[in-house]
């Protein structure tokens, strides 16, 4: 039988072990709550902000973002940030806005198309533009629609040409100084952001078009407010177009290095835009940094990839002429010329190989580019944009092949799963 002094321990001792109980149930619930979001912002802190206008990058930053947008950017120990918001550490890592490609050709169904345009997303792209390709008003039409984890979407509608037998028909094929207004007339009517024209014979295998039919292009698409870019090749044709009123050059000079007239004519038309479109460079490289992200068949062809002198040559001679042209201060933005994912990747490291500094390439990529494509909250990272970024594990201005190691990608407010 317990005595009554057994009995007030054995409830002190109960009494004791419920307070710890109810101790820690209590310090439990604190702690939830604290994880809890109250606030449905989301800061991601203490990263290195580049913010793609190329001002200097922001040390130890902080973006907020609110409502797919970004409402605040700063040091973060300058910043009031919101109450009960989810917080992200971006310690170590570096932060850039997403890049635009300028020069794509995509699919040309809608199905694929958009899978075109979510590849995309993954790899941190967050718009395309597709220079000529696209008949299908129906396929114009994706341009309006906002479709989850697809980027954004710009097209040329049909390019124009001389007759190519045997190429693609969808270009519209000129042969007189009326028929080539029509051409542009029609694309215009369509809504195009930009008209694209040929001018090339392909090694002579076709007519090139004229200075007479490209200038009737030139002048009826900026009579019916819309801009004209051209695939070229040679000097001499780059000449004649700036001199016609060119807007913008998918390629750059390719047969030769680019003289002092040409920079002289660059400098007195400061608003065109040359979109460099750099080639394989001829030097095997790798490409281990795909891995997991596309079939692995596809990453064995590219890790086979050889050595070509002649390659190595023509990408010299685009690469010294982008050099002149940027320190001549021509405007670039970045553009890929096909249709892979990833390949802004190889392009803006192919932009500082040829000399610009990585802060000029990620300015090409991103916020020049947004300008080209007419986008007015895409390109950088200010209160007010898109919350389009790339959350990166290793600094592009230090090393600019880092713009693959992504940790995450940002889009419209939401991370995308990769």
């Amino acid at each position: 039988m317990l005595d009554l002094n057994t009995i007030n321990f054995r409830k002190l001792k109960l009494l004791a072990l419920l307070s710890v109980a109810a101790f820690i149930a209590s310090c439990s619930s604190d702690e939830q709550d604290a994880e809890v979001p109250t606030s449905s912002a989301v800061i991601y802190e203490g990263g290195r902000i580049i913010t793609g206008d190329g001002s200097a990058p922001i040390e130890n930053g902080t973006i907020v973002v609110d409502g797919g947008q970004i409402t605040m950017v700063g040091q973060t120990a300058a910043m009031s940030l919101p109450a009960g918001a989810r917080r992200v550490d971006l310690a170590g890592a570096t932060v850039m806005p997403m890049m635009l490609d300028t020069h794509v050709h995509l699919s040309t169904t809608r199905e694929a198309l958009i899978q075109d345009l979510r590849n995309r997303v993954v790899f941190g792209v967050g718009a395309a533009m597709s220079l000529g390709m696209d008949a299908d008003d129906e396929i114009l039409a994706i341009r309006d629609e906002t479709i989850t984890g697809a980027a954004r979407y710009f097209a040329a509608g049909r390019g124009i040409t001389r007759p190519e037998p045997g190429r693609t028909e969808v270009p519209h094929w000129v042969n007189t100084p009326e028929e080539a207004r029509a051409a542009a007339a029609e694309e215009a009517a369509r809504g195009v952001d930009i008209i694209k024209i040929w001018v090339d014979d392909r090694n002579g295998q076709y007519e090139k078009i004229t200075p007479e039919l490209y200038s009737a292009v030139i002048d009826e698409a900026h009579a019916n407010g819309v801009r004209v870019t051209a695939h070229i090749y040679n000097l001499s044709d780059a000449k004649g177009l700036l001199e016609a009123g060119l807007d913008a050059f998918a390629h750059g000079v390719r047969d030769m290095d680019v003289d002092a007239e040409f920079v002289d004519m660059v400098q007195a038309r400061p608003d065109v835009v040359l979109v460099p479109n750099m080639p394989y460079r001829g030097v095997p490289t790798n490409y281990d940094w795909l891995t997991g992200l596309v079939p692995t068949d596809e990453l064995e062809r590219l890790q086979a990839q050889e050595a070509n002198e002649a390659a190595a040559e023509s990408w010299a001679i685009q690469a010294r002429n982008l050099y002149v042209l940027t320190r001549a201060g021509m405007k670039v933005a970045l553009g890929t010329d096909g249709n892979v994912p990833y390949a802004a990747h190889v392009e803006i490291e192919d932009m500082v190989v040829a000399g610009m500094t990585p802060m000029q390439a990620i300015v090409a990529a991103t916020s020049s580019a947004a300008e080209f494509l007419g986008i007015g909250d895409a390109g950088t990272l200010a209160p007010g944009m898109s919350a389009d970024f790339i959350v990166l594990n290793g600094n592009p201005l230090d090393d600019i092949t880092n713009t693959r190691q992504i940790r995450t990608v940002v889009y419209r407010g939401d991370e995308v799963a990769r």
